[in-house]
């Protein structure tokens, strides 16, 4: 049975570091056998989320891809200690899902990063991603990434020389890929 895992965040930079980490993230859960859409940068440039506009053709389908998952992976950049705008918006646009069977992230593994150019930014960005999982029904993975860009680099194809990081990413899609199989099979 094949596992549907949605990717959010990034900013609108699409090299940025943020952006990196999700991607090696999403990389190991598809080497793990789990089919990815990723959902950053310009494709989370969305207009602000408003509860009773007409929700945009773009958001739909991101809207849609979340809707049919089996777990998430969320990721964002540490902007003056908490989510970026961009990632805040992405999941402001999951309360179209309040009405699902499945409302928002119920009963789906979550597994959340954070990147920011130092340890007070990135662990409190973590600490907000942590929060909002739990306030949308998600179940976040035990193990949450809160990396320091100054001292942790993620090249064009999401890699790094950072062992300790390269085997928290490993872990990381473990995690959310063997949950979402025990969700799928409770």
């Amino acid at each position: 049975m094949n596992i549907e895992v949605v990717g959010i965040g990034g900013s609108i930079d699409p090299q940025s570091q943020s952006d990196r980490a999700l991607r090696a993230v999403l990389g190991c859960v598809t080497e793990l056998g789990a089919s990815v859409t990723h959902y950053s940068g310009s494709s989370l440039d969305l207009p602000p989320y408003h509860p009773d506009a007409e929700v945009p053709p773009r958001a739909r389908d991101y809207i849609e891809a979340v809707r049919n998952a089996d777990a998430v992976v969320i990721g964002s950049p540490g902007y003056h200690g908490t989510v970026s705008g961009l990632v805040k918006n992405a999941l402001d646009y999951l309360e179209e899902l309040r009405l699902d069977p499945r409302p928002y992230l119920d009963g789906r593994p979550v597994a959340v990063l954070a990147v920011a150019r130092g340890w007070q930014a990135s662990v409190g960005t973590l600490g907000t991603l942590r929060q909002v999982t739990h306030a949308l029904r998600g179940w976040p993975t035990p193990l949450g990434l809160a990396i320091n860009s100054s001292v942790t680099v993620f090249d064009a194809q999401g890699r790094t020389d950072d062992e300790s990081t390269t085997a928290g990413v490993r872990v990381m899609a473990g995690q959310i890929v063997d949950f979402a199989h025990r969700w799928r099979s409770a």
